[in-house]
């Protein structure tokens, strides 16, 4: 990998990296919790995953193995609620519109590579007038492999026609550290996210507590 080359190019994971997603999964999974006589989860139990994704949510809230009969059913309930509740509470993290703004005066492209599919995706991005600039979104759903295979991130470079030494891929799971060392990128943990710590990080990347530190990374790299 090229080292210190100019970057023209910046690649989000969604949830827990440009969105705070976590109210309306805490609201949907405690409704659906409710519904079934099970008591709520801990919102903070809840927050630390919901980058895992709907398995690991449902599984946690109903106590259930994924192979346990009606598992899917629950699943699919939960998912079904938090379509409803998708942007009754989600909004940006502090910073990223000043962040977006700074890209775009710049003229560096960015995208989101996300394992979150896109009949989620899509609305939740429509939503925030602060992203209509992105120029791709690659979803879970669009690839025969979500994170943390390098697909997604490979195929949004092919659409912004970058390379991987002029971009850099931001994100707060391991999966994305992954992905994006996979993918020849330089990778950037967000520590403000759902999952990353920088006691639990043990990927070489840059760091950033909140985004508005990215300026100052791709500064360093004009």
């Amino acid at each position: 990998m090229e080292e210190n080359q100019k970057i023209k190019s910046v690649l989000f994971d969604l949830d827990g990296t440009l969105i705070d997603t976590a109210p309306d999964f805490i609201l949907s999974l405690n409704n659906i919790l409710t519904k079934y006589d099970y008591p709520e989860l801990d919102k903070d139990i809840i927050r630390s995953n919901v980058s895992d994704g709907s398995r690991k949510l449902t599984a946690l809230g109903f106590r259930m193995k994924e192979s346990d009969p009606g598992f899917d059913k629950l699943r699919i309930e939960f998912l079904a609620e938090y379509k409803k509740n998708l942007i009754k509470s989600a909004c940006l993290f502090k910073g990223v519109n000043e962040l977006i703004k700074f890209l775009n005066t710049q003229k560096i492209k960015f995208g989101i590579v996300t394992n979150k599919p896109r009949e989620y995706a899509e609305p939740l991005i429509a939503h925030f007038n602060e992203l209509k600039e992105s120029a791709a979104l690659v979803c879970s759903d669009d690839l025969a492999e979500p994170k943390p295979s390098p697909l997604g991130i490979e195929s949004a470079l092919r659409t912004l026609s970058i390379e991987k030494a002029e971009c850099l891929y931001v994100g707060d799971h391991s999966v994305d550290m992954e992905a994006g060392i996979k993918a020849g990128l330089e990778v950037v943990a967000c520590y403000y996210g759902y999952s990353l710590t920088k006691d639990n990080n043990t990927y070489k990347c840059y760091e950033i507590n909140q985004p508005i530190e990215l300026i100052n990374i791709i500064k360093d790299r004009s």
